[in-house]
């Protein structure tokens, strides 16, 4: 009798990485891991995200041993410094205010567990984005449209934030918005769950 193929659980509660996921056409549910992002001193922002993405993963993936669990995390590098999402209006002008006309990297953690077989991997999609120079008021009018206020630093490139930006540099697109669907694709493979395998989408 041949067992059931595996669940896909998304480990995270982003809105964004719900939509991209729908993207590859796969079955899949979602739940909260519940982890601590607090950063530990001195933790570098690629760390962090490398860290965090694989915190989520094995959280989710105890509670589900026999399923393909998916972690991600996204922490914008500003010259080293981590910057988060920034909660709230005051927070995300002084990160647009500091970001201003400086290149940041926005690094995209993803980490896949599926516990039964011992599968464990993380990845990190670096996504270099220039700023231009804001003025005040520019920074204002787009918070006040975009209310960009849960995504790390300040700013949803895939609606207005687009207009800060002078250049983005990136070999997995979706990266930015905060899962990295060409790396997602090679490790679930890896997993055993293809997206192109017609079977895979028989999820139970």
């Amino acid at each position: 009798m041949t067992s059931p193929p595996p669940r896909l659980i998304l480990g995270s509660t982003s809105r964004y990485r719900r939509e991209l996921l729908t993207r590859l056409r796969l079955p899949f549910e979602v739940e909260a891991p519940g982890v601590d992002e607090t950063p530990r001193p001195g933790e570098a922002p690629a760390a962090l995200a490398q860290r965090l993405a694989l915190e989520k993963a094995r959280a989710v993936a105890a509670r589900h041993p026999q399923d393909v669990v998916i972690g991600s995390d996204q922490v914008a590098d500003l010259a080293g410094e981590p910057l988060g999402k920034p909660g709230d209006h005051a927070h995300a002008v002084a990160q647009l205010q500091r970001m201003s006309g400086q290149r940041v990297v926005f690094q995209t953690a993803l980490a896949v567990v599926r516990r039964d077989t011992g599968f464990e991997a993380v990845d990190l999609a670096a996504v270099s984005v220039t700023f231009r120079t804001l003025s005040d008021a520019e920074i204002e009018t787009y918070l006040r449209l975009d209310e960009p206020y849960d995504c790390a630093g300040s700013a949803r490139s895939e609606s207005l934030g687009v207009a800060l930006l002078s250049a983005i540099d990136s070999d997995d697109p979706t990266a930015l918005v905060g899962l990295p669907l060409i790396r997602t694709c090679a490790l679930l493979r890896a997993a055993g769950l293809d997206p192109l395998d017609a079977a895979g989408r028989c999820a139970r």
